[in-house]
């Protein structure tokens, strides 16, 4: 039986700046009152969710007719064959990943998240970040490359979240795995038809006109549908009441799924209640799962510091999945947040082998949802955030910048797979070690690390971390 596996969203949102506002819009029978800035900063605020952005802007096509948009190329860009990964995809894996790593300890170092669940997918968010960094232009263009560690080379950074994203809507038939990106522009905003064309050409992401002016919650609605229907319903209410209003401009969204199961399913009778130790140390009852099959299907490495899992998804098709799981041997995390890189990261996964594990793994379900100005303008991007920002790629001029980057994202994990974001399980198989080696127990009960990524590419999809697993 198959599970999903998380759907998330991106949203980031620009405003058009008072100033601009007064200028294009003083025709418009619109009551927008007078405003300072940080009233504008907190209109807009709304616009952002799960793995898309939100921007303020128009052009594009209609939900119903086609929009009157000028004449743009449509030429699609092109398909890899499957293979060795492109260049482009391998700077762009190197960027995702680079990116899921500080993105994480960012928030495992924030108070707010201290002792909180973590979970996001960095794919979802630098896709839209990918669309938002098209169209700017100056110190805005150079904090959100620094940032996502795009490459500097903008045809690569484009060639490769084109075949990346052809890769993952390959249409699998042991898994579904897809990924979709869109523009929703204000009908009355001009914006660039080559920006509009690039978003289209590299990214699919078509756009549509809306009347963020006279309808913003029906525009609101709008989206909340597609990002549903993208997510089977995991996401909702990406964009919550108010998040759109006459200041909006253009929302660019992102939404990732994925529904598989386990090459070894975990056996339902074989799942018992036991204690977890969360991060603050308190004793908590999950039903944990468990596998002490002889046949080695997983993959198993450790260090003086940590044990790690691989456990593949079925895959008779197209990509190969797994999740990974960094399961420390001591009761904290903290040491293992900080001391992975990419690069650690990466020497760990070379050093699986298929061995014979037994394997404890809890069930549990998370839903999180992040506003990340704070922690993105920490991070190195504070200008697109504020007056100064310049998206002048998208509208010719500097009227716009972003109010809020919402994602939101949903983890089931069971016996059968992994629903909507994560799933670990861990299957223990019979190796070909000598005797006398004992053999690993991979017992997960206490906080711990897990990652779902392509195998193929070793793009990460999703990463988070389990400090106290709420069981279904």
């Amino acid at each position: 039986m198959s599970c999903l596996l998380f759907t998330a969203t991106w949203t980031v949102v620009l405003t058009v700046k008072k100033s601009a506002l007064n200028a294009r819009f003083k025709h418009l029978p619109v009551n927008i009152p007078s405003m300072n800035h940080a009233t504008i900063a907190v209109l807009a605020m709304a616009s952002l969710i799960l793995a898309f952005i939100i921007l303020t802007g128009c052009t594009g096509q209609d939900a119903t007719p086609e929009a009157s948009l000028p004449a743009q190329e449509t030429t699609a860009a092109t398909t890899p064959t499957p293979g060795s990964p492109t260049d482009g995809q391998k700077s762009v894996v190197d960027a995702n990943n680079q990116f899921a790593l500080d993105l994480y300890k960012n928030l495992a170092e924030d108070p707010k998240y201290s002792e909180e669940n973590i979970f996001f997918s960095p794919f979802s968010i630098s896709s839209a970040l990918a669309i938002t960094y098209e169209g700017a232009r100056g110190d805005t263009a150079m904090e959100i490359q620094k940032v996502f560690h795009f490459p500097e080379d903008t045809a690569i950074m484009r060639e490769g979240y084109s075949a990346i994203n052809a890769g993952i809507n390959s249409n699998a038939s042991a898994y579904s795995l897809r990924t979709a990106n869109a523009l929703w522009a204000e009908k009355t905003y001009p914006f660039l038809p080559d920006y509009i064309a690039i978003a289209d050409r590299n990214y699919g992401a078509k756009t549509t006109n809306l009347d963020f002016i006279a309808s913003p919650d029906d525009s609101r609605r709008t989206i909340n549908r597609w990002v549903e229907e993208q997510t089977e319903d995991k996401i909702k209410d990406l964009l919550p009441a108010g998040s759109i209003n006459p200041l909006t401009r253009l929302v660019i969204t992102n939404a990732i799924y994925f529904k598989g199961t386990w090459v070894k399913e975990f056996d339902k009778n074989k799942t018992i209640v036991e204690d977890f130790r969360t991060g603050t140390g308190t004793i908590v009852p999950i039903s944990m799962m468990q596998q002490t099959d002889a046949n080695p299907t997983n993959g198993y490495t450790e260090t003086a510091d940590l044990q790690m899992l691989r456990m593949p998804y079925e895959s008779d098709s197209g990509k190969h999945l797994s999740m990974l799981v960094l399961l420390p041997k001591g009761e904290s995390l903290s040491a293992l947040e900080h001391a992975h890189t990419a690069d650690t990261l990466a020497e760990l996964q070379r050093n699986l082998t298929s061995k014979r594990v037994v394997v404890y793994f809890p069930k549990f379900t998370m839903e999180t949802k992040y506003s990340l100005p704070h922690t993105l303008s920490g991070m190195g991007m504070p200008t697109g955030f504020t007056s100064a920002a310049d998206f002048s790629e998208m509208d010719g001029a500097r009227d716009l910048f972003i109010n809020d980057v919402i994602h939101q994202a949903f983890v089931d994990v069971n016996e059968e797979g992994t629903e909507a974001a994560a799933a670990t399980a861990v299957i223990g198989g019979r190796g070909l070690a000598p005797m006398e080696e004992p053999v690993p127990v991979f017992r997960a009960d206490h906080p711990f690390i897990f990652i779902i990524r392509d195998d193929e590419t070793g793009l990460i999809l999703f990463i988070g971390r389990v400090m106290h697993p709420v069981s279904t």
